[in-house]
């Protein structure tokens, strides 16, 4: 069942015919008569066959998601059913079940439970005895944790039990320990691990039972001598032999068998199909039916992306009536759930028939042990699936387009000519046009965090937070009014100049080097959201994407300073708005109905406004949460960032300053409505279409899955010559590069001559260059949710902070240096406590590091005594 030796072969003959046809291109005299452009082709071909030695699977031509191989065989010829399997401390143990030993069961076979306990140190491992089981046990429910691998409930021959308890491998030995029983007697129910709650849904109380458990039951791991609690009761049938799953925040079941007395008073079973979602403080959801009955199925349901659950085989009741000795065995298709659309799909089949198994994941590989493949009849093999990583072909007339972005941004970087002067370097010798700067403004405050990661909210929710965007265009005139004459009138390159002059060098300090960690944060993500982009898109490797967006910025950014980082930006914003105009006008295109059928799908689903609320509650994202905290977060980059700041002051006079400032207002609303709007049509797209998806994808990679599988060659190769643009944080290397030499290097040592301090901007730029990519590089080793969420959540930890601080120099008269430095500090340690210990919503990050800095800081003032400082031309007051 391995797939990857063809796959090796192909990706070498297609490497081989990649470098044939780039050859004539890099011998060409047009590579002759512009250098840079034959180096950037050769990191092109690089970056596309970068990826050579990828060890991910591929398998072409199928539609499996899991490639499949065989692990060792249990130590007993004939397997059991429903035993007990988990992993801890890296091994894999699995114990108990049932099995019949001697003859089939309607040979008049007696079933026997076991005890016997073993264990896998590695999969090429043996097998090893070592130990028992409490009592002989099987049909429980069992749970991986770090710990230990609990063990809940149960059956033997002579009943189903209440006990729970947990077994954990330590230095290669099995010990036991007794954990809180359940409120009832159980077994054949179904069972999985949601952050640290363990919930067990349904089973049955006794063999004889008629009737099937509807209840939920929940073990707070972290609350473990509270005992187990009674939830919310499933809201459809009792059922028994379900399959669950955990994905997205919460427990879900799927299919199962119910039970009823017969005409004898037996239990029969009633074949269900239907599903449900149970989410932590939402309760049950009833969501799409399974296309076909799946009864006992292996479980947990692996988990698959962020957004996929399979579920493999299971009886389907369609041989009910089959003698035992003409089973044909049960299903083996893989029915895929998705969780964001709701819907099924068929993916591939799996190499083995098997029901009452247990799905164990261990070093990202999904372990299926044991198992019953005919009815009486188990099994001893073990089976291993490794997730398939499909990597999608990109056309030569898009590697064509997409090669033309790098030379045209190089191009206008260096049209604008060497920088002469510090500045030139770090102003543009103010002498940009307005309606420029008002697009690079614009472009610096999206890049490619709006590219990619606001169409993949809109996927995944709605455009409940399109309201954040409606704080830019109504803090303008706050900016304009207050903020902008003071940076004009100081005449300052640095925005933390301000500080020192109205607290001290330690404010100054403080605010340069919070800014500068939070570019290099910065520039780390938007780095690294274009390489999973390009990561998906074909043969690309993320690593390499990275490494190469990174020397691009640098070499854009190195000679021209900021005139080369404004117009390199116009350029930019030009490219990411057309690349998402056109995967706007394609997805309409794709689905029957158009734009009309988007509308249909969205409102139906409540993919627009539609659960948005207005209470005060600021632990979730309510309409005032997103308003409110958006009109104080986006204080912190338009009144306390130095990328924005630096473009205050690169006009010609404060006039030209304004325009440029609602330039930036005005195109924030629409042009986010745009981005929101390709999210949208991506859920209604793949709502429709939910075959397309690759359910091995991160929820922030569906826009790139979009461009690569769904946009016409040429096209493809634009849009992601957007996401190269939106990738580009030449501004923050730029205004770190500023930051660095206006803040600490010239005061250091004020005696530096100008050409030493342009010299060492543009090091500085260098060094902070690889540093951001470094960052990147280090990124891709995490599996993050949401890439916005985790950047506005950086963001206000010590950007609020550092708008306290502005805000306090500005409206106040009574705040010193000492007072204004406790109130930062104390910002940053409350913001801290706030978002690692509270539910508050991270919406309200922003307000609450603002507001602790400014109202402590004066406070402090008011209380410690200190020498006023002269404030004229400091304050609103003394201006």
């Amino acid at each position: 069942m391995d797939v990857t030796g063809g796959v090796v072969k192909r990706r070498k003959m297609r490497t081989r015919e990649k470098v044939k046809r780039m050859m004539p291109l890099l011998r060409s005299g047009w590579g002759g008569k512009a250098p840079f452009a034959r180096v950037l082709i050769w990191l092109l071909l690089f970056m596309t066959i970068g990826a050579g030695g990828d060890s991910s699977l591929h398998a072409e031509g199928t539609n499996d998601v899991l490639a499949w191989s065989k692990l060792p065989n249990l130590p007993d010829k004939e397997g059991f059913a429903s035993m007990f399997a988990g992993v801890h401390n890296d091994t894999l143990i699995v114990a108990g079940g049932a099995n019949f030993p001697d003859k089939r069961p309607w040979e008049g076979g007696t079933k026997i439970w076991y005890d016997t306990v073993y264990a896998l140190e590695k999969p090429d491992g043996e097998w090893k005895t070592v130990g028992k089981l409490p009592r002989p046990l099987g049909y429980g429910v069992t749970i991986s944790t770090k710990e230990g691998i609990i063990c809940i409930g149960g059956s033997d021959a002579g009943g189903h039990h209440t006990e729970v308890f947990r077994l954990e491998w330590v230095n290669g030995a099995l010990k036991t320990s007794a954990l809180p029983a359940l409120p009832k007697a159980c077994a054949n129910m179904s069972g999985a691990l949601l952050k640290n709650t363990v919930y067990v849904a349904g089973g049955i109380e006794t063999p004889a039972s008629t009737q099937a458990l509807n209840t939920l039951w929940a073990l707070d791991l972290t609350k473990i001598e509270a005992g187990w609690k009674e939830l919310e009761p499933l809201p459809g049938p009792g059922r028994m032999l379900a399959t669950a799953g955990v994905q997205d925040g919460s427990f879900f079941l799927f299919s199962g068998a119910g039970l009823k007395a017969d005409a004898d008073g037996k239990p029969a079973r009633e074949w269900l199909r239907d599903a449900y979602r149970y989410t932590p403080g939402k309760g049950w959801k009833r969501i799409a039916d399974l296309p076909r009955v799946s009864v006992a199925a292996p479980s947990p349901a692996p988990a698959l992306g962020q957004a996929h659950l399979l579920v493999m085989g299971g009886d389907d009741s369609r041989q009910v009536s089959v003698t035992p000795t003409e089973h044909k065995g049960f299903p083996r298709d893989v029915l895929a759930y998705h969780t964001i659309t709701d819907t099924w799909t068929t993916r591939g089949e799996v190499p083995f028939s098997k029901v009452t198994v247990p799905v164990v994941e261990w070093n990202g590989r999904f372990i299926v042990v044991s198992g019953e493949k005919q009815p009486g009849i188990r099994s001893p093999e073990v089976w291993s699936g490794e997730v398939v990583r499909r990597k999608k072909s990109f056309s030569w007339l898009n590697y064509a387009t997409l090669a033309l972005y790098p030379i045209i941004m190089l191009g206008v970087s260096w049209s604008v000519g060497r920088k002469k002067t510090s500045d030139e370097f770090f102003r543009g010798g103010q002498n940009i046009p307005w309606w420029a700067v008002g697009l690079s403004i614009y472009a610096t405050m999206l890049s490619s965090l709006t590219f990619m990661a606001i169409p993949a909210k809109a996927y995944t929710t709605d455009w409940t937070f399109f309201l954040a965007n409606l704080a830019v265009p109504i803090l303008a005139p706050l900016v304009i009014v207050v903020y902008l004459p003071f940076f004009r009138k100081l005449n300052i390159t640095s925005a933390y100049e301000y500080l020192e002059r109205r607290f001290n060098l330690a404010a100054r300090w403080f605010g340069s080097v919070s800014f500068i960690v939070m570019q290099l944060g910065r520039t780390a993500i938007v780095l690294y959201l274009p390489a999973l982009a390009l990561s998906t898109v074909s043969s690309f490797d993320m690593r390499t994407s990275i490494l190469i967006m990174g020397i691009i910025c640098i070499l854009m950014t190195f000679e021209g300073g900021l005139e080369s980082v404004v117009w390199t930006d116009v350029v930019q914003t030009v490219i990411l708005l057309l690349g998402a105009l056109v995967t706007l006008i394609v997805a309409c295109m794709h689905i029957p109905g158009g734009a009309g059928k988007i509308w249909e799908v969205a409102t139906a689903d409540d993919k627009l406004m539609g659960p948005l609320q207005w209470t005060t509650d600021l632990t979730i994202g309510t309409a005032w949460v997103i308003i409110i905290g958006n009109l104080f977060s986006n204080l912190i980059p338009y009144t306390a960032t130095q990328d924005v700041v630096q473009r205050y002051v690169s006009t010609k006079d404060e006039k030209q300053a304004a325009r440029s400032i609602w330039t930036n207002a005005l195109m924030v609303v629409p042009s986010t409505a745009l981005f929101f709007a390709v999210g949208t049509a991506l859920y209604a797209f793949y709502r429709l279409n939910p075959d397309r998806l690759d359910p091995a994808l991160k929820n922030d990679a569906i826009f790139p899955l979009f461009i690569v599988s769904e946009l016409p060659a040429g096209l493809g190769g634009l849009v992601v010559a957007g996401i190269f643009a939106a990738a580009q944080p030449t501004s923050s290397l730029n205004s770190i590069a500023t930051a660095w030499v206006t803040d600490f290097h010239s005061r250091l040592k004020p005696e530096m001559g100008d050409a030493e301090r342009l010299k060492v901007a543009k090091w500085v730029t260098v060094l902070s260059g690889v540093v951001g990519t470094a960052i990147a590089l280090l990124m891709t080793r995490y599996n993050i949710s949401s890439l916005w969420d985790a950047f506005l959540g950086m963001l206000g930890l010590t950007g609020g902070a550092l708008a306290g601080l502005f805000a306090l120099g500005i409206f106040t008269k009574r705040a010193h240096g000492v007072g204004a430095m406790i109130g930062a500090i104390s910002s940053v340690l409350v913001l801290y406590y706030v978002q690692r210990h509270t539910a508050l919503h991270f919406f309200t990050y922003g307000a609450i590091g603002i507001l602790t800095s400014f109202c402590v800081g004066w406070l402090a003032s008011v209380i410690i005594p200190a020498k006023q400082k002269p404030l004229e031309g400091l304050t609103r007051a003394t201006v």
